[in-house]
C-alpha cells in the first residue's frame, strides 16, 4: 500500500463499529470527522441495532469497534459521554478489535475516538458520536457520601450510604466501580462492603497529612439490575489536618500523644475497672461535647445500685456510639497513673482533658492498648475500620471478592455499652 494521504484516510474509515444501535455518525470521504451524513457512513459502518435515523443506541448492548480488511489496525479507541465518564474497553494485540469492559449510561451522548495506523505506519482518525436511550426502569439507586465537608483527622474513613439494598456480587462490582476517591498527594485505598446498603473507603495506611479528597459518584443512568439504574450522587470534597495520635496504654495508666509522628505529651490516666474494661484497638473520634450529662441509667446499669451514677462530665471526646469518651474525670485523679477505675471509659484530670480536647479533631485516631476488654468492634459502635488487616478489608471489595462482608461484626447485640 503506497503512502498517500488518499489511503491514510481509507484506512481510518474502514472500520466497523458494531455500537449498540442507531444514531451514530463517522467520518465521511473528505476525513472530516464531523462533515459525514447518515448515507456516507452506512458505506463505512454498521451496526448491530435498528439504522434508522433518529434511532437512540441500547446502552445494555456492548461497543465494539473492528477494523475491516487486513491493511490497518487499531492503535487506541478512547468513548467519553458529556459528563466525562469514560467507557473501560480492550484492544487486541493484533489491533484488529476494541470492545467495551464497562457499562454505558442510558440517556447519555457519547463521543468514540478511535485512532489507527496503515501497514506503513501512517497515523488515522474516526470520531463517532451517538445517543443511548433512556432507561425502561424509573427505579433509581441514590446514595449520600459521608462524612460532611470539612477537615478531618487523618483516620476518617469515607462512606457510601445506599438507599436500597445490593446483596449480588456482580450488581455489587458495577456499584462500586462507579466510585472514584481521588487523593492529592495520592494514597492507596479500597471499597469495604460493611452491608447491603453501606461502603466504608480507607488506604492501606492512614491519609496523608494535609491531604485533599475529593469523593464523586460515575453511577447515574447505569444499569445496575433489570429494574435498578444508578441515580444522582453529591460529590464530597474533604481535607486532611495534622497527624494526630493518641496511644491509652491501660496496664501502664498512661496517654502518649503525638503529632506527626513525633511525641508530644504524656498524660497520667485511668480507663475501664474489671467488668468494664476499655475495649483494645483503634477508634476513630466521632465528635466533640464540651458538657455531657452522663447517667448510668443509659448504660444498662440500674440506678441505686453501687456502680450507679449520674455525673456531669466536661471536655469530652467521644470514640464509640455505645459511650466511650476521653473526657476529663475529676474524682478519680488520685487513682490517674495508678489505677483502672471508670465505667470504660479514657479518665484524665481537668487540664489534660481540656488540652486534649483542643488538640484532637473529628478523624483523629486513639490507640488503646493493654486492657483486658474485648476488641473494638470493625463496624456498627463507631469507626473500628482500621482494625481489619489490609488483606482481609481489600477481601471486602466487591471488585477482588465479592464483597461480602462479616455481617455478624455489624449485630447491635454484641455492642456492651460502656461510659465513663
Amino acid at each position: 500500500m503506497s503512502n498517500t494521504p488518499h489511503t491514510r484516510t481509507v484506512v481510518s474509515c474502514t472500520l466497523l463499529v458494531a455500537a449498540l444501535g442507531a444514531g451514530v455518525t463517522a467520518c465521511g470521504s473528505d476525513g472530516n470527522p464531523l462533515a459525514a451524513n447518515p448515507y456516507d457512513a452506512a458505506d463505512q459502518v454498521s451496526f448491530s441495532g435498528p439504522t434508522d435515523a433518529g434511532k437512540k443506541a441500547d446502552p445494555n448492548k456492548p461497543l465494539e469497534v473492528t477494523a475491516e480488511g487486513s491493511d490497518g489496525r487499531i492503535t487506541d479507541v478512547t468513548a467519553v459521554d458529556t459528563t466525562g465518564r469514560y467507557v473501560s474497553g480492550e484492544l487486541s494485540a493484533d489491533g484488529s478489535r476494541w470492545h467495551s469492559t464497562s457499562p454505558l449510561a442510558a440517556n447519555a451522548h457519547y463521543t468514540v475516538r478511535v485512532s489507527t495506523e496503515d501497514e506503513d505506519g501512517s497515523p488515522g482518525r474516526k470520531v463517532l458520536t451517538f445517543v443511548t436511550s433512556k432507561p425502561l426502569s424509573k427505579k433509581r439507586l441514590n446514595m449520600t457520601f459521608g462524612p460532611d465537608a470539612g477537615t478531618y483527622g487523618v483516620g476518617q474513613p469515607i462512606t457510601a450510604k445506599l438507599d436500597q439494598p445490593v446483596k449480588d456480587k456482580a450488581q455489587r462490582a458495577v456499584v462500586e466501580r462507579a466510585l472514584k476517591v481521588d487523593s492529592m498527594p495520592v494514597a492507596k485505598g479500597s471499597w469495604y462492603w460493611v452491608n447491603d446498603k453501606e461502603l466504608h473507603y480507607r488506604p492501606e495506611e492512614y491519609w496523608p497529612a494535609h491531604a485533599t479528597i475529593q469523593v464523586h459518584s460515575n453511577l447515574e443512568n447505569i444499569k445496575i439490575s433489570d429494574r435498578l439504574w444508578g441515580g444522582a450522587a453529591k460529590p464530597l470534597k474533604l481535607t486532611i489536618g495534622e497527624q494526630i495520635t493518641a496511644v491509652t496504654d491501660a496496664s501502664a495508666h498512661q496517654m502518649t500523644v503525638y503529632k506527626n509522628g513525633q511525641e508530644i505529651k504524656q498524660i497520667p490516666i485511668t480507663t475501664g475497672k474489671p467488668g468494664f474494661d476499655t475495649r483494645n484497638g483503634v477508634k476513630v473520634v466521632l465528635g466533640k461535647q464540651y458538657f455531657v450529662r452522663m447517667r448510668s441509667s443509659t448504660v444498662g446499669i440500674a440506678d441505686d445500685t453501687s456502680e450507679s451514677y449520674d455525673l456531669p462530665v466536661y471536655y469530652a471526646t467521644r470514640v464509640t456510639w455505645s459511650g466511650e469518651y476521653v473526657h476529663a474525670a475529676p474524682w478519680s485523679v488520685g487513682s490517674q497513673g495508678y489505677a483502672n477505675v471508670s465505667h470504660g471509659c479514657t479518665g484524665m484530670s481537668t487540664s489534660n482533658a481540656e488540652w486534649f480536647f483542643n488538640i484532637v479533631h473529628e478523624g483523629d485516631l486513639v490507640k488503646v492498648v493493654n486492657s483486658a476488654g474485648d476488641e473494638m468492634e470493625p463496624f456498627g459502635n463507631g469507626f473500628g475500620d482500621w482494625n481489619v488487616p489490609w488483606k482481609k478489608w481489600v477481601k471486602g471489595s466487591a471488585l477482588t471478592s465479592g464483597g461480602q462482608a462479616d455481617t455478624n461484626q455489624t449485630d447491635q447485640a454484641r455492642l456492651r455499652p460502656q461510659n465513663l
